[in-house]
């Protein structure tokens, strides 16, 4: 029951988010100048992130190449694939692979608002439980983040409103971040 109504309010939550930039961005298309919609990769930036910590017995990578598309100096929307495994011997190994779509918004130039869709697959392994223990599940998480930014950089946190701490996907809501576009 918890989860269906939880798929329902993210559906709803998603669909609001592309409504709510439908129609900025249609309200911002007839204010630039026709010369700077004809060519679309112009206005395309790729970017994302890579990390990686590696400690006694313990590895953690993650890969999440991402591309955004600029509407005007104000909004951006994208999307992103992400890859992260973890792994700490002989007691947990963690596969983590999925998509997701993120709207930006700059109210000035040295500040980025955003909203972030995530839906990641889930593999997880036990090892020191009494034998092998697997669960594999869907997670989404629905990220609100502020950030300051210079350049293509952005430094900041973002929130995801759709935790659960049940799931062994985050340790927490709240999240730093460093994006990257070029």
């Amino acid at each position: 029951m918890k989860s269906t109504i939880l798929i329902g309010c993210t559906k709803t939550v998603f669909l609001l988010v592309l409504l709510a930039f439908t129609n900025s961005i249609y309200a911002q298309q007839e204010t630039l100048p026709k010369a700077k919609t004809d060519d679309f990769w112009e206005h395309v930036q790729f970017g994302g992130g890579l990390g990686a910590s590696f400690g006694n017995d313990y590895t953690d990578i993650t890969i999440a190449p991402s591309a955004i598309y600029n509407f005007n100096e104000h909004f951006v929307f994208g999307t992103g694939l992400q890859y992260s495994n973890l792994k700490q011997k002989h007691y947990y190994s963690s596969n983590v692979y999925g998509g997701s779509l993120i709207g930006l918004y700059n109210p000035i130039e040295a500040i980025q608002l955003s909203i972030e869709l995530e839906e990641v697959s889930v593999n997880n392994k036990y090892m020191d439980l009494g034998g092998n223990y697997k669960e594999s599940f869907w997670n989404t998480g629905l990220f609100v983040g502020a950030g300051y930014q210079e350049g293509n950089v952005t430094l900041g946190a973002r929130f995801n409103v759709l935790f659960d701490r049940d799931k062994n996907v985050y340790g927490d809501a709240f999240m730093p971040f460093v994006r990257v576009y070029f």
